[in-house]
């Protein structure tokens, strides 16, 4: 028994008109995954990646509490800056970012969230993906654009974090490698 085998349509035609013409119809099917793409950091387009990038600032004595913003070091962009993604191909886009808290030192003082600014400036995208709202223990969400008349987001943006140091505040190490609350967790939901 042979498998069945699918034939393009034909047609075959006689006569004496001039000219003589036919058609035959040949029918395509495409089918695309639905995805969804975050990036923030160190990363590889489209791909998975474990990285998980340190923005460290270190406040000179002489400036600490006087407003003076604190550049960072770390990050995949180098000074506190990071490259930033999202792509999806289903709709609307809820883009989040979640705290534990604020910040800590372990000995019970805290720097909160509110202290880190975020500049944001467009990298490859003609719209900058823009930052959700940094807040102590809390997690908050904003809607990405889609492209006109399509389910896509494709947004990036070159993400600049520094440090407010608006207030004096005890001595210590705040935060950290996935301690004392010093993680930020972002976070999509495409329908």
């Amino acid at each position: 028994m042979l498998p069945a085998t699918a034939h393009a349509e034909s047609r075959f035609v006689t006569g004496t008109s001039s000219p003589l013409t036919t058609t035959a119809n040949l029918d395509f099917t495409i089918t695309i995954p639905k995805f969804v793409y975050l990036r923030v950091g160190t990363g590889t387009s489209m791909a998975t990646s474990t990285t998980v990038d340190n923005l460290v600032y270190t406040v000179p004595a002489a400036n600490v509490g006087d407003g003076t913003a604190i550049s960072g070091t770390g990050g995949d962009l180098t000074g506190g800056q990071v490259t930033a993604r999202v792509m999806g191909n289903n709709g609307t886009i809820a883009f989040s970012s979640s705290t534990l808290g604020a910040m800590s030192n372990g000995a019970g003082d805290t720097i909160s969230w509110s202290q880190m600014n975020v500049g944001v400036t467009t990298n490859t995208s003609a719209t900058a993906l823009s930052h959700p709202s940094l807040v102590d223990g809390s997690t908050t969400s904003i809607n990405l654009p889609t492209t006109s008349g399509t389910k896509v987001t494709n947004l990036d943006a070159r993400w600049t974090f520094t440090y407010r140091n608006d207030n004096v505040v005890a001595a210590g190490t705040y935060g950290g490698v996935n301690a004392n609350n010093g993680r930020v967790t972002y976070g999509v939901s495409m329908p």
